[in-house]
């Protein structure tokens, strides 16, 4: 069975952005993921995490919701930049007590320069993680959505964590982005789940509800029970209508349902 993470970018979109963790939390979820928490004091969130008894266990390196900056971690030149984003990103992952940060890439040219300044920043900011006991993730994104991003595919993030080589950064493996640029699902699991940091999960090719389209979610989630993978998977779609109502695919798998309040 499997503990899942609400994305309250994405989910729970109906509710004001605050009353969102205590809507999750109702729905029987004990974990989110807060793509961008930024826009919000960290005194806030911290607040409505508590009150609704939920664990935040994901955050992104800051980037621009609305596009243009997507990071900046594979852009040479950019190093100072990303220091600062880091640090933002550390500082708010210790005040909420966030096990993972993921550290974005950003729009670039996958040529040697930018993998070697990427290696580099991932080297060093994953030793000031480490002694926070913080995990960082790189994740591939498809090019559908994200045309020039530097990351494109598992096989090329698993080259660079072997350059870096350092336990504590890891590969954020998305189902959805998976699929679209490489497909052959139940391979890329097994090739790649001991690199797997954090699981991320929704439908092809609408990126909603995972229970229709391209993805057989049952086969999914048995190929990951068997590789022993035992860290959160974060829902990260956007419902056909309101998030309750789409949630009925998420029972069989689920490790236990919260109390609801």
């Amino acid at each position: 069975m499997f503990r899942f993470a609400a994305n309250l970018n994405m989910l729970f979109g109906e509710y004001a952005f605050r009353d969102r963790f205590a809507a999750a939390r109702h729905a029987g979820f004990s974990a989110v993921e807060l793509l961008h928490p930024y826009a919000e004091p960290v005194e806030h969130l911290k607040h409505w995490l508590s009150e609704s008894r939920l664990q935040c266990v994901l955050i992104n390196t800051p980037f621009a919701p609305e596009g243009g900056d997507v990071g900046c971690a594979a852009i040479a030149g950019r190093e100072r930049d990303f220091l600062r984003k880091i640090h933002l990103a550390l500082s708010y992952a210790r005040a909420l007590d966030v096990p993972t940060i993921h550290v974005m890439a950003g729009d670039a040219k996958a040529d040697i320069r930018n993998t070697e300044a990427f290696i580099a920043n991932l080297k060093k900011a994953g030793a000031e993680a480490a002694e926070l006991g913080i995990t960082l993730t790189i994740e591939p994104l498809n090019a559908r959505d994200r045309p020039n991003y530097f990351l494109r595919t598992n096989d090329q993030a698993a080259e660079i964590l072997d350059a870096v080589g350092l336990d504590n950064v890891r590969l954020q493996f998305d189902v959805y982005h998976t699929q679209i640029t490489e497909g052959d699902l139940t391979r890329r699991i097994e090739r790649h789940a001991h690199r797997f940091g954090h699981v991320q999960i929704a439908g092809v090719p609408l990126r909603d509800e995972p229970d229709r389209g391209e993805i057989n979610i049952a086969s999914v989630l048995n190929t990951l029970a068997f590789t022993s993978y035992d860290g959160f998977i974060g829902c990260e779609y956007r419902p056909r209508g309101r998030t309750e109502e789409g949630l009925g695919w998420m029972e069989p798998y689920r490790l236990q349902a919260v109390e609801r309040i």
